[in-house]
Formats: C-alpha cells, structure tokens, sequence
C-alpha cells in the first residue's frame, strides 16, 4: 500500500508541468505567499504572467500568455525573499484541439456539447470571431444591467 502511495505521488510530481517555482495555468491566477514582508514584487516578463499585490505577504499572480518568466521579490532593504521561476501552461480539462492543415482550432467539451475557445496560436478568423462574439455578450450583458438599474429608480 505505501509503496503504491509513493508511486502514485512520484508520478503526480513527474506529470506537473513544473517541478520547482509558481506553475499557473492560462488565464487563472494563483495566490504566492512570501515568508516575509515584501517591499517591492517585480516580474521578468509581464507579457507571460502579471504580478497584483494583495498585501506585504501575498501576491495574485495571472498567467497571460504561454512560457516562462521570473518573479523576484524584496524585502525594504532590498534584500531577496524570493526568485523563483514562473510557468504558464495550457492544461484544461475537457479541452480539444483540433488540428486542420496549419490551422488550430480550441475548444472546452463536455459530454452534452463543446464551447468556443480560442487561444493564442489558434486560427486568426477563429480567434478573432470568438473573442469578437464573447465581448457583444459582455456588452448586451452590461447594457441590459445598466437599463434595468436605471428603469428601477
């Protein structure tokens, strides 16, 4: 039984897209705690993952675009607390990929039906029709929010 524990752990280290630092995947965040307070919280390439302060101890840390990148983090004399790497990777569940020559195609499934989901490497027409389409719902969404806010009063 412990044997099989350990191997189910080895492999569980083995399988994660990063053995050592902060591994985030695209377009989520992760909280990073400091074992001492920091001063001042800078990351190598904010294209990869942004860095937002929560307090002296804490930082969100959002994965923005696929790679990797670095976080440093000192303390008010400029010491180092942390250097660390920083992953973003693209691990979805239920995710496909379709593949049609050159073109890629994203998309999330269930076993009911699969959704729109395009990110960066995908078609262009694809990638740009999505995001296109999911900002006028935003848009219809807000609108319909501020009309009846305001047919309220």
């Amino acid at each position: 039984m412990r044997r099989t524990l350990l191997a189910a752990a080895s492999l569980i280290v083995l399988s994660s897209p990063v053995l050592a630092g902060v591994a985030v995947p695209l377009d989520e965040v992760r909280i990073v705690t400091f074992k001492r307070p920091a001063a001042t919280v800078y990351m190598g390439n904010p294209m990869i993952a942004e860095v937002t302060p929560i307090d002296a101890r804490h930082v969100y840390v959002l994965g923005k675009n696929f790679g990797t990148t670095n976080i440093i983090a000192l303390d008010g004399n400029g010491k180092p607390i942390i250097s660390d790497q920083v992953t973003v990777f693209g691990q979805r569940t239920g995710a496909v990929t379709l593949q049609r020559g050159i073109a890629q195609y994203n998309y999330n499934c269930t076993a009911a039906h699969c959704e729109a989901y395009a990110v960066t490497g995908d078609e262009t027409t694809y990638f740009q029709g999505t995001h296109t389409e999911i900002q006028t719902h935003e848009d219809l969404g807000s609108k319909a929010a501020t009309a009846s806010v305001a047919s309220s009063h």
